[in-house]
């Protein structure tokens, strides 16, 4: 099983590794999904069907671009990410 280990940004909270756990792992073929927060990476474990860049284009339309690679815009939606994450019930 491949498995996908990315560096992202704005990584902030529970919330926001509840937001990016639960919508990668709504992509087809995507497995299981860890975040850790504290070192800012994703791991995804994918079927060999999903292709890196529909993952990190989620990841970079949710606010958690790869590492060095986003703005302000990015980092806006990160919050946007963390609150509804929070929601749902992760701090």
């Amino acid at each position: 099983m491949p498995i996908l280990d990315l560096n992202v940004d704005n990584l902030k909270c529970g919330g926001c590794a509840s937001t990016v756990r639960k919508r990668l792992n709504e992509l087809p073929g995507v497995v299981s999904t860890s975040v850790d927060v504290d070192n800012g990476t994703v791991t995804v474990a994918h079927d060999g069907t999903t292709e890196r860049s529909t993952i990190t284009l989620l990841l970079h339309r949710l606010g958690y671009p790869l590492s060095g690679t986003g703005g302000i815009t990015e980092k806006a939606k990160s919050y946007v990410s963390c609150a509804i994450g929070r929601l749902h019930g992760e701090e």
